[in-house]
């Protein structure tokens, strides 16, 4: 094979591959990216028998022909190479000669036949979604996906696809993200699927912030996004997700409103003297129009007040100090409503005005007494 393209779009597409590509494996093809070229374009390949990212752009291709590279090894060429041409020739033996300007390196490669196939995905239903709003949606949610291996549906966020809209949600015991949007049409009618949050994680990284389209694919055990040249493919996660529906209680009698960036900065001056070592929830005392929160370890005390509108009714209530910010971090709108019950019951945060598009629920952690 003999192809040649600008560095950078080889760099980027190894960039993106290699995040697929298994760190130690007893097969050496899958610490290795599968170059495929042919007609005027080469697709970079990488596969973790989880998932699989393919990735395609244009090239100037002399001789069509595949074989695999070792993925750290290219990256480290490239990424010391000039910002000029790459011309890349590879003989029957898999020995490769690469010359970028001055350089040149000669290195082995390994057959493709030893790349394990990526699976196809057979279409049984599929959505679109603006890559941007995507992007949002997996970063709004994400934070709250479990990483006990005991639940492993809950190791990723459930998809729902309905007439409503599209639906995320992920959930790990002590917290539920939730965040909906409004599809323009949907093709197979309703369904669902849970996507693992590491693959998630990649598909967020591979997003950018416009308007294309993303086309989700789920098939009979694996799931496929595709965004612009680029392919993500992995296993669904199977079991009982959540109910989510009925987990949520949202009869609650206190409804407070409060500014998302002040009540971070609150629990952050509180939060100082809590550490990994050092635990403790942040005590909330919701009063008329104020809460005040405070936590106590080894390293001190700490207290702060926080202006809120509405009445907390003297409410006090326990938090992990991450829990409660990374809710009001993720949350999309400078300003919330909180609903509280009792002491033991959990907190719901969603927007004051317009669609309700997202909801955050995060358990309380029981006080001991002063």
């Amino acid at each position: 094979m003999k192809f040649s393209c600008e560095k950078l779009l080889l760099q980027n597409a190894v960039n993106t591959a290699s995040r697929a590509v298994a760190a130690k494996s007893s097969i050496p093809a899958l610490e290795g990216l599968l170059l495929t070229c042919g007609g005027e374009s080469l697709t970079v390949s990488g596969y973790n028998m989880q998932t699989g990212i393919r990735t395609k752009f244009t090239a100037e291709v002399e001789e069509s022909g595949e074989l695999v590279v070792n993925a750290r090894l290219i990256s480290e060429i490239l990424r010391r190479l000039p910002d000029d041409v790459v011309t890349f020739n590879a003989n029957d033996k898999f020995l490769i000669h690469l010359t970028c300007g001055d350089a040149d390196f000669d290195i082995m490669g390994l057959s493709a036949a030893d790349f394990p196939e990526l699976p196809e995905v057979e279409e049984k239903y599929a959505v679109q979604i603006a890559e941007k709003t995507l992007k949002s949606m997996i970063q709004q949610t994400s934070f709250a996906v479990s990483t006990n291996e005991a639940r492993p549906v809950h190791m990723g966020s459930l998809f729902e696809v309905s007439a409503e809209g599209l639906t995320v949600v992920s959930v790990d015991g002590f917290r539920l993200a939730l965040r909906k949007e409004a599809l323009e049409k949907i093709e197979g009618g309703a369904f669902s699927f849970v996507a693992p949050g590491t693959a998630l994680n990649e598909v967020e990284r591979i997003c950018e912030e416009i308007d294309e389209v993303v086309t989700i694919t789920l098939g009979q055990r694996h799931i496929l996004f595709e965004v612009g040249e680029t392919e993500l493919i992995c296993r669904r996660l199977e079991g009982e997700f959540l109910d989510y529906k009925n987990a949520i209680p949202r009869r609650n009698p206190i409804n407070v409103v409060v500014d998302t960036k002040t009540m971070l900065q609150s629990l952050e001056r509180v939060s100082v003297v809590i550490s990994e070592k050092l635990k403790s929830p942040v005590r909330c005392q919701f009063g008329e129009d104020k809460v005040t929160m405070s936590a106590k370890t080894a390293n001190g005390d700490a207290k702060d007040v926080c202006r809120i509108a509405g009445d907390g009714q003297g409410l006090e209530i326990g938090f992990n100090n991450r829990y409660l910010m990374d809710a009001l971090r993720y949350a999309p709108a400078d300003t919330v409503r909180m609903e509280l019950n009792t002491g033991i019951s959990p907190a719901i945060i969603v927007p004051v005005e317009g669609e309700e598009n997202f909801l955050y629920m995060v358990l309380p952690v029981r006080l001991k007494a002063n």
